[in-house]
């Protein structure tokens, strides 16, 4: 297609699930030496941030990870323009991108601001036809879990925004259980890539504190030193989260699970404890890990996640998290 429209291009593949730094050079490096003046995006989220962090990076002057540090900072990038191949992140929508410093198993995000929001993106759905069971699986589960970071931020007074979280967390799960059993049903691939879109395109965050994200660094930790999918992490780190927290707001994860699991009982213990185990039980029906154990990770490697989940404290915003509430959550997550 670039080819029939007289567009030159270079072409770089090899994205890793979890995008790392190592790659970001190499296109950083190829981008300066070939002149390139934008940057297509061709597949899910780790490609999209990859682009970004190559498109602010082909512009800054400096080490780019620099940027990821706080050490230095741009409102600069080449356009990027994406065709997503997978709906999870919400990347094709939004500013943020995510990289794994592989050597100091760092997984931090960045933003170049306005310049970093891609200035086209095609979502076609049946270009997921293929994907594999887990993939529309971890899908689902990052969406799911961007909607439940903003929703349990602190904010009030937000009945409208609510209702929206509410129903993109139904629609996730309606859909993705539809797509198990058929991948190819076009109505549920539309809406799981919407829904993906929407809960993390600022439509969702409108009139929130702009979202509690504890729960992503844990899991981060998780990804930078086992290699697995962001989803899979999410689906062990939520749960425990949710049950180590919520007596902050307790109300709060009573109206999720009311609305959106239909669980009624006046013991607030007893509903956030089936909130938990429903989550859980979905995750589990479409076949993701809900422990650390199963993942392989036992007891003794508590502390190294602990103390690399910690290295910019506190976390959270809904209630602050400091190294003896991490290393309970990860010990809750076993």
């Amino acid at each position: 297609m670039l080819n029939s429209s007289g567009i030159g291009f270079i072409e770089l593949g090899g994205i890793k699930a979890n995008p790392v730094l190592s790659k970001v050079y190499e296109a950083v490096d190829l981008a300066k030496v070939e002149g390139v003046d934008s940057i297509l995006a061709v597949g899910g989220g780790s490609v999209i941030d990859t682009g970004k962090a190559v498109a602010a990076g082909a512009l800054f002057n400096g080490d780019v990870w620099d940027l990821f540090e706080g050490k230095s900072s741009t409102s600069e990038a080449l356009p990027l323009f994406t065709i997503l191949t997978i709906s999870a992140t919400g990347s094709e929508m939004n500013p943020f991108a995510v990289i794994t410093k592989e050597d100091e198993y760092k997984k931090w995000p960045f933003s170049a601001g306005d310049a970093s929001f891609p200035k086209t993106t095609v979502i076609e759905p049946e270009i997921q036809f293929s994907l594999p069971p887990e993939q529309t699986a971890y899908g689902a589960i990052d969406s799911i879990a961007h909607v439940m970071e903003l929703y349990f931020d602190g904010s009030e007074n937000i009945d409208i925004q609510d209702e929206i979280a509410e129903g993109l967390i139904r629609n996730i799960i309606k859909h993705t259980k539809v797509l198990m059993k058929n991948p190819e049903e076009y109505n549920s691939r539309s809406e799981l890539a919407w829904s993906a879109t929407l809960a993390l395109n600022g439509i969702n965050s409108a009139g929130r504190f702009g979202g509690d994200w504890a729960t992503h660094t844990l899991e981060h930790s998780l990804s930078a030193f086992y290699d697995i999918a962001h989803g899979a992490g999410l689906a062990i780190m939520f749960p425990a989260w949710i049950k180590y927290v919520y007596k902050e707001r307790p109300e709060r994860f009573v109206k999720l699970a009311q609305n959106v699991f239909g669980i009624e009982n006046n013991d607030t213990d007893l509903v956030v404890n089936e909130l938990a185990g429903k989550l859980t039980s979905f995750f589990s029906e479409i076949k993701a890990p809900t422990s650390l154990a199963d993942i392989g990770v036992t007891g003794n490697e508590i502390e190294k996640l602990t103390e690399n989940a910690t290295m910019r404290i506190p976390l959270g915003r809904l209630k602050k998290l400091y190294k003896d509430d991490v290393r309970e959550i990860y010990r809750l997550a076993l």
